[in-house]
């Protein structure tokens, strides 16, 4: 909504109740005369209504009183409908014009702020705010929680002069993290000390403004020459974090990672993940240790992004959290009784391991050729598969956990190496070598799609390579898991490919994107959802670190010191967004949708490439900047205050941006390839 006819156009920023409304002053302006009338330290100020267009005889008065005849500099800035909201702050998206002198500079720079009102979104109402420029000693940028963790702390950036080098991203401030009284939690120096006094006055700012508006405010905030603390600008904090919120057990890839190094799609976490975890339930109840109500609260095993994690805790990865379970009297006794059933498991484990392999590799055996079977009978094996796996990964587990490993005995990856070698020097391919020697399977992961090539280069030899009858149990089982997860996968397989001759999916290799229950509907008669392109098209999550916990949104929280006890040189500091992975892209070259940006300075202007980033780092810049606002509210990994940078992250090698923790890695086949050029 713009301006009546007949109504005032230029109203006072302290004075007229219009300027409290939005619709008439902007959200900026609208927020300050709020703020001013509450008696908050406001400078005082005149607003050109939205969308009116006022003669100079209207404005000219207010700009002679608050300039003093030309002689005091102005600030003229923006103020539209669209900014400082509570879903989308619009941080730095619109012009501000700083030092204005005289009266021509002022129209000119009225117009240019209004002419900045057309962005890509659309035209946004445009208010003008015009202030007198404050000679400032120090300021900076207050946020009354934390914007990256989600904690209920303050932090505050500052620098000498006004907060404009700060939210433009150009300096990298001294920075302080201080409780909601003003005491000091964490501190990185900067070129500004914060004494006492400016703390508790920041404090106790933070305090009133989130009364006053209702919830956590991002605030800049300047000290003038004479000690005066002003009130520069307060607006909702926007895209808070939740890594404060992060709970539950701790997960990691641990003893899951070797088995799917890989992002699983749909389909294949339905065929190798859903039976895993229902082995591993089944062997930790079998056991009797962890009471049942701790297995119901875990995921036991799941997917973050496409990738697989297991709960550390719960499979002994990672020590137990204590604190009132030390004092319950419950787990002793319950132990006592497990050390009674453990034994007894001990001697019976070994007598139910052989019959159960002997009837795996016999039904394994008595498959026909997949081509022979109807589609009716695909998705019958399929479950055959599924209920077989849920028995082979609950005893392998349990071999796991109560039966003594043999050092004397090889691995099936020892075993399949030497077999790959042996079939190699007679000249026979890969498909040949898996369907003799199926033991090679142990090298890669299983995966519904073409057959993944074997490992190339220099192999060991064994000829003759030993039977698989040498193995220990816990091996031999994670071997037959492996190779009716390859059934699985080729029966999946098999029914994409009569599904894309049917002309039923218009890509067989768009079947992994299916959940099994929408592969037996479409098997069944019915069409495949319109998503499905959609779900190929979605790039997974990046890698998963090695311990973590999740927030109550799924975010990753990566359990390892933060902060000041990361140690230096492996990053910068987290603004936020998430993790995300992708190949590095240095400012000035050609962006591709999942780059991963590396700049010098966290400029404003690379505002409208952020949407296409998998990520963006910067060697200066500070969490609380326009442009780590905006990334944080379009979930764009960021991190800011990364040294060298440019220089120590080349361009071409893909990375894993932690906008939590402020890390950034590069992956392992990004580094080979580094090495090797």
């Amino acid at each position: 909504m713009g301006a009546d006819r007949g109504a005032p156009v230029v109203l006072d920023l302290r004075r007229e109740p219009r300027a409290r409304d939005p619709s008439w002053a902007g959200s900026k302006a609208a927020a300050l005369a709020h703020a001013a009338a509450a008696g908050f330290p406001v400078l005082p100020g005149f607003v050109i209504a939205t969308d009116s267009q006022p003669a100079s005889s209207e404005v000219r008065p207010a700009w002679e009183a608050l300039s003093d005849g030309g002689r005091v500099p102005l600030v003229v800035r923006s103020s539209s409908t669209m900014e400082d909201v509570e879903s989308s702050s619009m941080a730095g998206r619109f012009v501000s014009v700083t030092d204005v002198r005289g009266w021509r500079a002022f129209r000119e720079a009225a117009a240019h702020v209004r002419a900045s009102a057309h962005t890509p979104e659309g035209v946004a109402p445009m208010a003008v705010l015009v202030q007198p420029a404050l000679d400032a000693v120090r300021g900076g940028v207050l946020f009354g929680v934390d914007p990256v963790t989600g904690d209920r702390r303050l932090v505050v950036e500052c620098a000498p002069g006004p907060p404009h080098a700060i939210v433009g991203g150009q300096v990298t401030a001294a920075r302080y993290v201080l409780s909601r009284r003003g005491r000091i939690l964490e501190r990185e120096p900067g070129e500004l000390r914060l004494g006492l006094r400016d703390r508790r006055r920041l404090a106790r700012l933070a305090r009133r403004t989130e009364r006053a508006f209702g919830r956590p405010q991002d605030v800049e905030w300047a000290v003038d020459r004479r000690g005066r603390l002003w009130l520069f600008q307060s607006r909702p904090v926007t895209a808070i974090g939740e890594m404060g919120r992060a709970s539950g057990p701790l997960l990691g890839p641990g003893p899951v990672g070797e088995t799917f190094p890989e992002p699983l799609r749909p389909l294949e976490r339905d065929l190798f993940v859903a039976p895993l975890r229902i082995g591993m339930i089944e062997a930790l109840r079998v056991v009797g240790v962890v009471p049942h109500a701790r297995i119901a609260r875990s995921p036991v095993v799941t997917t973050v992004g496409g990738r697989v994690a297991a709960d550390l805790e719960l499979l002994g990865w990672a020590p137990p959290r204590r604190g009132w379970r030390v004092l319950n009297p419950v787990p002793p006794a319950r132990h006592l009784w497990a050390a009674w059933h453990i034994g007894r498991l001990r001697t019976s484990l070994p007598r139910s391991i052989e019959p159960l392999l002997s009837a795996v590799d016999a039904r394994l055996r008595a498959v026909p050729p997949l081509v022979l079977l109807a589609d009716p009978q695909i998705l019958g094996l399929l479950g055959r598969v599924r209920r077989e796996l849920v028995s082979v990964h609950a005893h392998q587990i349990l071999a796991g956990m109560l039966l003594p490993s043999s050092p004397d005995r090889p691995a099936a990856s020892v075993l399949a190496l030497a077999a790959l070698a042996t079939h190699r020097e007679e000249g026979r391919d890969d498909a040949a070598i898996a369907a003799d020697a199926p033991v090679v399977l142990a090298l890669v992961p299983p995966s519904v799609g073409p057959p993944i090539p074997m490992p190339g280069g220099k192999l060991p030899h064994g000829s003759p390579y030993p039977d698989v009858s040498v193995l220990e149990p816990r091996e031999a089982l994670r071997l037959r898991a492996r190779w009716l997860d390859e059934l699985a996968a080729r029966a999946a397989w098999e029914l994409g490919g009569r599904l894309e001759s049917a002309g039923r999916l218009e890509d067989r290799a768009l079947v992994g994107e299916l959940t099994l229950r929408e592969l037996a509907a479409v098997v069944g008669g019915s069409e495949a959802p319109r998503s499905l392109a959609d779900r190929a098209a979605e790039r997974p999550g990046p890698p998963l670190p090695a311990v973590f916990r999740l927030t109550p949104s799924g975010d990753v929280v990566p359990s390892r010191p933060t902060g000041r006890q990361r140690p230096r040189g492996v990053g910068g500091r987290g603004a936020g967004g998430g993790r995300g992975a992708g190949p590095v892209r240095h400012e000035g070259g050609d962006l591709r949708p999942g780059d991963v940006l590396v700049v010098r300075v966290l400029s404003p202007s690379l505002a409208g490439v952020l949407p296409s980033l998998a990520g963006l780092v910067s060697e200066t810049g500070s969490t609380l900047s326009h442009l780590a606002i905006v990334a944080r509210e379009l979930g764009i990994p960021t991190v800011v205050g990364f040294e060298g940078a440019i220089e120590r992250i080349p361009e071409g090698v893909t990375v894993v941006v932690d906008g939590m923790t402020g890390e950034v890695d590069i992956t392992e086949d990004a580094a080979r390839q580094e090495e090797a050029a």
